[in-house]
């Protein structure tokens, strides 16, 4: 009798063991009632029916370091349903762009389930769904992009692939997140031509710059040049213009002596009534017989016959210039 009683009592605890489900936060389970939905469990403590209700299995992916080093890809099935954000990572795949190159890409996908259910029902294996989904639909957009728009258009093809794979992700309860392209690598052959490319642009811009520099340089230094004969010409036409100055300063100063000397010669010549014509002429004679006479070479001075007249009034002269 206690045998049976004690068998009871353990039936009991394990059935009440069976009936309670403890769901830890941001996670859930659906619930199938002899193989129809009966409900989708909240975090916490929550009582089914045991061994009617029982929790619907999905798969999962995940991700673990072989032996090699690289990562491979498992999918397993579990009752756990996952709410929070999840990141899968694909394999790299080939695809081919719109000028015919095969490119090897690789991406992220970031994703959420928000509808338990329908992540259950409406898909079977959700994972690898998911995967062919990016998969094809990445072939789709870069096939209309050529490999340069590609290399640089990453923002323009996660957004494109975030948005075709929200929409088709609809109807499974998921919400896709954003998409990010991790590794773009085009073919070998490729990738020397594009190096040659940049190499070839990097040595045109050089060559662009030593041009543009020497031209510079040549404007600056010929700017220079006439900067400096423009400030000589200036400077000489200055100079010029001051030696002319002084020059008809000083003449201007030698007219009034000359006309002071004159005055006053014309006075003394008033005062000691001598012709004024006889005496400029023998000025004048006086004067050349000075630079004839200079020099040591022997000379033969011709004097003309009305020179003595002239000299014959220096002593006129004389006596006007005693007075």
């Amino acid at each position: 009798m206690q045998v049976v009683l004690a068998l009871l009592v353990l039936i009991a605890i394990i059935t009440v063991i069976a009936g309670v489900k403890i769901v830890p936060q941001s996670e859930t389970r659906v619930i199938e009632r002899l193989g129809r939905f009966q409900s989708v469990l909240s975090p916490g403590i929550n009582i089914i029916w045991p061994f009617i209700d029982k929790p619907r299995a999905i798969y999962i992916r995940s991700a673990a370091r072989g032996f090699d080093g690289r990562y491979v890809t498992r999918v397993a099935s579990t009752t756990r349903i996952d709410l929070r954000e999840q990141v899968y990572d694909f394999p790299s795949q080939q695809v081919i762009t719109k000028d015919n190159v095969t490119t090897e890409i690789n991406a992220l996908l970031y994703f959420q389930i928000v509808d338990p259910k329908k992540a259950v029902y409406e898909i079977d294996n959700l994972p690898v769904a998911i995967e062919k989904l990016t998969q094809t639909s990445l072939r789709n957009v870069i096939g209309e992009l050529e490999l340069d728009e590609t290399l640089t258009s990453r923002d323009t093809i996660n957004s494109r692939l975030q948005t075709i794979l929200d929409e088709a992700t609809n109807k499974w309860g998921v919400k896709v997140n954003r998409v990010e392209l991790q590794d773009i690598t085009p073919p070998e052959s490729v990738r020397e031509a594009m190096e040659k490319q940049m190499q070839a642009e990097r040595n045109r811009r050089a060559e662009i710059l030593n041009a543009e520099g020497e031209k510079k340089s040549l404007i600056l230094r010929s700017e220079g040049e006439m900067q400096s004969r423009i400030n000589e010409a200036e400077a000489l036409k200055q100079s010029e213009i001051l030696k002319a100055e002084g020059e008809s300063q000083a003449k201007i100063l030698q007219a009034q002596a000359e006309a002071e000397a004159i005055r006053r010669v014309a006075e003394a010549i008033s005062a000691s009534k001598t012709d004024p014509a006889t005496y400029m002429l023998a000025i004048k004679y006086i004067e050349t017989l000075s630079q004839m006479t200079q020099g040591n070479d022997t000379k033969t001075v011709y004097m003309p016959f009305e020179a003595t007249g002239v000299l014959s009034s220096i002593a006129s002269i004389k006596e006007m210039f005693n007075k």
